[in-house]
């Protein structure tokens, strides 16, 4: 990006209104976004030592389970993008179609597969059309006790306590087919010391699963917090779905909607375009009520995902055409307009780049 160009950016996104920055955390929390996925394929060990080392404050593991009901990190239970499964025959008769959500999947899913099976396999890039494809092969699926034990190893060895904000995903799916995995997370977390006392937070996309959570979260369990993620505004939550609700996100994000969520969660997690979109152009437009309107129901606000890119990048922040190109003072710059908000936290993929827009504030 041309100097001159970057600079009016950095001067426009310090003119944010930031009328609400008092009452966010003093240092904004840097999460590692299914580790350092810019770098590494997302929800591998690798992935995550490379967060801890490049400065996230915490890491994320979608959860998912196995059919033998073990906590693996995935961001999807549908492997075929994210792993070899598919160049495996002896996998081949595993595929299948099935409804998750209201959507039709086709695929490899690790209900379907044991803890041992899974193990055989080797992680592969999800976004290979942008980013780096030579660490496929490489790295096994790592289970929740293996991604604990690390942040312990890694805050022994750092000297900063790493927190874990796992999501758990497609919960009324996999409650459905007997294998919910709520319980799962609160035995697992409990059994490690180290989760025992280090910071937590649930995320969920659905809401009974956090509003349960949360009636099982009494003291002393004073470590763990919950995030209410918000998707899609049109979209309807898993469970809502399930159940045959009209709740959709839009609901939500209402005053009333975010008075509710404040009743079992302490965060909530929208796409960073619903607190500040972006114009056609690639400029940013005026903050959206969210965030005030969060702010006064008594929730911290998280977004997510922020992504190197030119890609993911508003227009007036890439560097050339190729939407390979990452643009690293364009993602800080980006990170930066949002926290001008007050926001207390977000999910990148590059936590290096977000170590740097938080420190260089």
């Amino acid at each position: 990006m041309p100097c001159c160009r970057l600079l009016s950016f950095f001067i426009a996104v310090m003119a944010v209104p930031s009328a609400l920055a008092g009452e966010a955390p003093t240092t904004p929390l840097v999460i590692g976004h299914r580790g350092a996925s810019a770098h590494l394929p997302e929800h591998t060990l690798a992935a995550y030592a490379r967060a801890i080392a490049d400065g996230a404050d915490y890491i994320e593991p979608d959860l998912v389970a196995t059919r033998d009901g073990v906590l693996v990190a995935r961001h999807e239970n549908e492997i075929g993008g994210t792993t070899d499964v598919a160049q495996r025959p002896e996998f081949a008769a595993r595929k299948r179609s099935q409804v998750i959500d209201g959507e039709t999947f086709e695929g490899w899913f690790t209900e379907d597969f044991t803890l041992t099976e899974l193990k055989t396999l080797r992680a592969r890039e999800r976004l290979p059309e942008l980013r780096d494809t030579s660490h496929d092969g490489r790295y096994e699926i790592a289970t929740l006790d293996e991604v604990i034990e690390l942040a312990s190893e890694q805050t022994v060895r750092t000297g900063r306590t790493i927190g874990l904000i796992p999501e758990i995903k497609h919960p009324s799916h996999f409650q459905r087919i007997g294998l919910p995995m709520e319980e799962r997370l609160l035995k697992t977390l409990a059994a490690h010391a180290y989760t025992r006392e280090a910071p937590v937070v649930i995320q969920s996309f659905e809401q009974a699963n956090l509003r349960a959570l949360r009636d099982h979260l009494a003291p002393p369990n004073k470590n763990i917090r919950l995030l209410q993620l918000l998707g899609s505004p049109d979209a309807q939550p898993g469970d809502a779905l399930a159940a045959g609700k009209p709740t959709r996100y839009a609901d939500l994000m209402k005053p009333a909607g975010l008075k509710d969520i404040a009743g079992y969660a302490d965060i909530i997690g929208p796409w960073t375009r619903l607190l500040m979109p972006v114009a056609e152009d690639g400029t940013f437009g005026d903050a959206t009520p969210l965030m005030a309107d969060a702010r006064a129901a008594g929730l911290q606000v998280w977004p997510y995902t922020f992504r190197p890119e030119n890609h993911f990048l508003p227009k007036a922040l890439r560097e050339g055409e190729d939407p390979r190109t990452r643009s690293e003072a364009g993602s800080v710059a980006e990170i930066r307009a949002y926290l001008a908000l007050g926001i207390g936290g977000f999910f990148t993929d590059d936590p290096a780049l977000g170590r740097r827009a938080v420190d260089a504030r």
